[in-house]
């Protein structure tokens, strides 16, 4: 048994959590309800589950902030209205769900999948929530989609770049609006052959679990695919604080480039350790030394400093946008908590807002009828343009961005500059791809 912390209305308090074995609750097998945690009264519980602790919880604190805000717009209680104005759908009054006030809890995965099994268990038995959203690691995300499959209530994933999360482990109630690995590399592949030329010998370092494993995979078939030789590709604990001993093998081969297959605190950690290591300034084969971080994100790039100048990446979303959609966000960000949101808190806003949508226009919380509302749903003004949900595996489509560590950042906030927009065609794969298989959709488990 572990325990978790949980608030309602901004109440804390802390219970046991039940183990990732439990068998669920008679309401989700019982005729009581038409599906599981059926709204009855004049409120809606979901739940968010995002890393408060362990090397993503930078992540986490900006996606819980999303959420909060995504829960005052919808219930009409915000400063505005946020993107509800910008959305294509107009569904959303800012007066809750179907009429019902919007409430939720909050639970820590700790960037462990058993921990966010645990937290979401106990969202969904002891709280009610009839969605779940959150995290930032494609291992919790996979973890928690499998649950809420079991459990009949719908899982919005956060953060996940990962292609298993709608690849291998896809699960017909869990959707993904964030991009993922093999969206990077077709993304980076043209903008790196461009700028360091197709002759590189590239040195994989890659975080040990199956989001590290799928971006390496994406990164090297794009980056070969151009004429790139991998030299080596090393796994590193998730664990990991100090990568000193992983990049002294790479000044002794003959490696040109270094791809940090690393996210959160771990990339910051690598990233410093490879510039203390001088990698940076060697010339090796007649070229200077470059490093690529496939997957990016602001936090990152502030904790990992100056490091992080003229270092290319991908990201699914930036607060520079000038979108309408974009631009609605970030002011009603700022406006709450005085600096703009990162690429997690956007995803999760949105997600929420998504769920939410589906929800009006389907005219029920039941999670085969939120199904419905989001296969093969296209809309716009949520940022990123026009975006398609794809009912083959609950993916959505849209454009990639391709940044840099900028050169001479005019804040801490202004660290990563947009280099090329990526277009959806160029990133868009079939539902049966290589680099997607072994997974089957299923089909929607109502629960109850």
């Amino acid at each position: 048994m572990s325990k978790s912390n949980f608030t309602r209305r901004g109440v804390l308090r802390t219970g046991a959590v039940g183990g990732a074995g439990l068998a669920l609750p008679t309401i989700f097998t019982s005729g009581a309800s038409a599906f599981t945690n059926e709204p009855t009264g004049g409120t809606v519980t979901l739940g968010f589950n995002v890393p408060q602790t362990g090397p993503y919880a930078d992540e986490g604190a900006d996606e819980l902030r999303a959420f909060e805000l995504a829960v005052e717009h919808l219930n009409g209680t915000g400063a505005d209205s946020g993107m509800l104005d910008t959305f294509s759908s107009k569904a959303l009054k800012g007066n809750g769900i179907l009429g019902k006030k919007v409430e939720y809890v909050t639970g820590d995965t700790q960037t462990k999948s058993d921990a966010a099994r645990a937290s979401a268990r106990s969202m969904i038995e002891k709280d009610g929530a009839v969605m779940v959203s959150g995290g930032s690691s494609s291992g919790v995300a996979v973890a928690v989609q499998a649950l809420c499959q079991e459990a009949g209530v719908i899982f919005m994933a956060g953060l996940t770049h990962s292609n298993d999360t709608t690849g291998k482990d896809r699960r017909a109630n869990g959707f993904r609006h964030f991009f993922n690995s093999y969206m990077s590399g077709a993304a980076l592949a043209p903008v790196l052959e461009a700028r360091y030329g197709s002759d590189r010998n590239a040195y994989h370092l890659t975080a040990d679990y199956n989001w590290g494993y799928t971006t390496e995979e994406a990164v090297r078939s794009s980056t070969e695919a151009m004429g790139w030789n991998t030299v080596n590709a090393v796994k590193t604990p998730l664990t990991a604080t100090d990568f000193s001993a992983y990049i002294t093998p790479i000044l002794q081969s003959d490696a040109d480039v270094l791809v940090l297959n690393h996210y959160g605190g771990n990339m910051v950690n690598s990233l410093t350790n490879a510039v203390q290591f001088g990698l940076r300034d060697r010339i090796v084969n007649g070229k200077n030394f470059e490093i690529v971080v496939p997957l990016y994100s602001r936090l990152m790039a502030k904790g990992a400093g100056a490091n992080v100048k003229g270092i290319f990446g991908s990201t699914n979303w930036h607060w520079s946008l000038q979108d309408a959609g974009s631009q609605a966000f970030v002011r009603s960000f700022g406006t709450k908590y005085g600096f703009p949101p990162s690429q997690a808190a956007h995803t999760c806003y949105v997600q929420t807002l998504l769920y939410a949508d589906a929800v009006e226009r389907a005219g029920s919380f039941n999670p085969c009828a939120v199904v419905e509302a989001l296969e093969d749903f296209e809309f716009d003004g949520l940022g990123n343009g026009k975006t398609l949900y794809r009912g083959d595996d609950h993916q959505c489509f849209k454009d990639v961005l391709v940044v840099k560590g900028k050169e001479n950042p005019t804040s801490e906030f202004d660290l990563l500059e947009i280099v090329e927009v990526t277009p959806v065609e160029q990133v868009t794969y079939a539902p049966d791809h290589p680099q997607f298989a072994g997974g089957e959709l299923g089909t929607c488990n109502p629960g109850a």
